[in-house]
């Protein structure tokens, strides 16, 4: 490095937290990591952790009990790993591991020598004895760069960040000029990974070229797509990363001041955040004069209060300047005059953790993952119906249908794909003629999807696609600010229709009607908000047009989902004689005893929990379902089961 003092300050940082590992490293102690990021918690993680407290302390084992981020195997949690050199096993993972199972692994692993095999994941490295994760495709088919800390380190713990490798990005980029720190990012072709995908660099070299003396970076961690927590893990699991980012966008754009946004509903988050703030600054990685050098930047943290719209740039400025979380106009766009009217450059907390391996491997390494126009990686957060739902970091380029059944373990219950959703409630639904689409910026783009910040719902053939359409358009239509008409009522009259559609209320126009309602939204909504919001309902009505047909001309809802078009009856040649298991279960008393001593559903009763069809036993299985309702043969009460009321119970 040619400036001396930060060589040194950095080289001392970096010895000083290398000797703290390395000495806990020869203390010899077993080191017992345990996930306790939210989707951990909410699992049982912290009941985990006290029972492996109790039990070491009750077996006079002593260990180092480590809290680290999720891994991103959300599927697998609670998940521990005992890492005991002396006991001549690799570190191993062990997956859902509820307080029971816990006494019984520590129990088994320290007094008896045995790693209790049928609660193992895999090992952590490659060996003769325990089967590695690496034969898992969850793990071999990822390639991580942003993720690629979460789940090994001590979010908490900024020694072993900085021992990893950490801030060595931040005192390269500090000892060249910003000039070239900004090359750098656009010779990489990073686009934002907050949806847009606009280019990381040029919006930099924008800000740089803003005239001002005071400058902001924001990083925009206000994440609110229904199934979506890539922004909130990476947060929880290396918040260090991310602020290294920040720091290096800050010294590039000439920015004094920076703030991470991120919404109050993230409690954990915020709280680790704000705890890597302080700590950065006690080692002179952030504050006055970083690292020694003339750079100074100040890094708040501020708690957005979950309005979904506030993910747009300027309505999240607006939201900091205390005023109503609304977009504007553009241009001027916030590169030239945002937060407090100073130049600002806003990234999502993807992008920014992508900065520093680019800036300490380079551009050309980062543009050999991925695809010529979108390099890198993309995590998606994928939920629904798959088989090992999670966080997942693949190189743009992979394709659906690799991320959906090779990664993620395919459809659960030999079920068949319907539809994917990605890009959260403003994304696209797409059928299974679209699972060889490349997942990048472009590719889904012409398929009629988006990216979006990385949401990413799979559905099976029990997906209605108009209820799907429904539910999203009932969200963005509740979390439009409502400064649009187009946004603000259109998005209301679609919902409207959906909803009478799924009630089986649908008109023949209502399709039509539709269409040119949300083409008209798209073209009249100022934000991405609103100029996204009817992508749901114009996909599903490309690609699943027969569906909304047979809601309206059939009154049947295909998928047996929308509970106004289905019904419930049992099937007296299956039934069994003094059977009762869908008597007791059912809320309203609408099971009743057939002249022949068989089950029956009153249909004026019924209210279609499908409890009924939960508790009859498989040997049985006489519970139907059947859509339109009147396909369910009509079983008249006997009169000593009294006359069926009127109307609903």
């Amino acid at each position: 490095m040619a400036n001396k003092t930060l060589e040194a300050r950095f080289r001392g940082l970096r010895r000083e937290a290398e000797r703290r590992v390395q000495e806990r490293q020869r203390e010899g102690v077993p080191t017992i990591s345990i996930v306790m990021s939210t989707c951990a918690l909410a699992s049982g993680a912290a009941e985990t952790r006290d029972a492996i407290k109790e039990t070491l302390e009750r077996i006079k084992v002593p260990a180092r009990i480590v809290p680290v981020g999720c891994m991103g195997h959300c599927y697998a949690e609670p998940l521990v790993v005992i890492d005991h050199p002396a006991s001549g096993f690799p570190p191993i993972c062990y997956h859902r591991i509820d307080a029971g199972i816990a006494r019984v692994v520590i129990r088994s692993f320290f007094e008896d020598g045995d790693p209790s095999f049928e609660y193992v994941l895999g090992a952590l490295e490659e060996n003769d004895l325990v089967p590695p994760v690496t034969q898992f495709p969850r793990f071999n088919l990822e390639e991580r760069v942003v993720m690629e800390l979460c789940g090994r380190i001590d979010p908490g713990d900024i020694q072993e960040y900085i021992a990893r490798g950490g801030y060595a990005a931040l005192a390269r980029a500090l000892d060249g000029e910003p000039e070239s720190v900004i090359d750098t990012i656009e010779r990489s072709g990073l686009r934002g990974r907050g949806g847009a995908g606009f280019p990381t660099g040029r919006k930099w070299r924008l800000a740089r070229s803003a005239r001002s003396e005071r400058k902001v970076v924001i990083c925009n961690a206000d994440e609110g797509d229904p199934g979506a927590y890539m922004d909130r893990t990476i947060l929880e699991s290396n918040p260090h990363q991310v602020l290294e980012g920040l720091a290096i966008a800050a010294y590039a754009v000439g920015a004094d001041e920076a703030l991470v946004y991120v919404r109050a509903e993230y409690p954990l988050a915020v709280k680790t955040v704000q705890k890597a703030v302080r700590d950065a600054e006690a080692c002179s990685l952030l504050g006055r004069g970083v690292l020694g050098t003339a750079f100074d930047l100040k890094v708040s943290v501020f708690q957005g209060s979950g309005a979904f719209v506030c993910g747009e740039e300027t309505a999240l400025i607006q939201s900091v300047e205390g005023r109503r979380g609304m977009p504007r106009h553009r241009p001027p766009y916030p590169v030239e005059k945002g937060l407090w009217g100073r130049p600002t450059v806003v990234n999502n907390v993807k992008t920014l953790a992508s900065v520093p391996p680019i800036v300490s491997k380079g551009a050309d390494w980062f543009r050999t993952i991925g695809t010529e126009n979108s390099p890198g990686t993309a995590i998606f957060s994928v939920v629904g119906n798959v088989k090992h739902p999670g966080l997942v970091e693949v190189p743009m380029g992979t394709s659906l249908r690799k991320l959906i059944f090779d990664v993620c373990g395919g459809i659960p219950g030999k079920k068949a794909f319907k539809a994917v959703q990605i890009g959260g409630p403003s994304g696209g639904c797409l059928p299974e003629r679209f699972l060889d689409t490349p997942i990048d910026f472009d590719s889904l783009a012409q398929a009629g999807a988006m990216m979006g910040s990385g949401g990413m719902v799979v559905m099976d053939q029990d997906s209605c696609m108009v209820d799907v359409a429904r539910y999203f358009v009932d969200f963005t239509q509740k979390e439009s600010c409502g400064k649009c008409t187009f946004c603000r009522i259109g998005t209301r009259h679609l919902l409207v229709m959906l909803d009478r559609i799924t009630k089986g209320e649908g008109r023949e126009e209502d399709l039509e009607i539709m269409e040119t309602l949300s083409h008209d939204i798209k073209a009249g909504s100022l934000c991405g908000l609103g100029k996204t919001a009817p992508n749901p309902v114009i996909t599903s009505l490309r690609y699943f047009r027969e569906e909304y047909e047979a809601h309206i001309r059939e009154r049947r809802c295909p998928a047996l989902k929308c509970r106004a078009l289905v019904a419930f009856y049992i099937d007296l040649e299956r039934c069994a004689r003094g059977c009762d298991a869908c008597v007791g279960c059912c809320p309203v008393e609408a099971i009743f005893t057939t002249k022949g001593r068989k089950k029956a559903i009153d249909q004026q009763r019924c209210v279609k929990c499908g409890e009924c069809m939960v508790a009859c036993p498989p040997e049985y299985n006489a519970v139907f379902k059947v859509s339109p309702p009147e396909r369910a043969p009509v079983i008249e009460r006997p009169p000593e089961n009294g006359p069926a009321p009127a109307g609903n119970p």
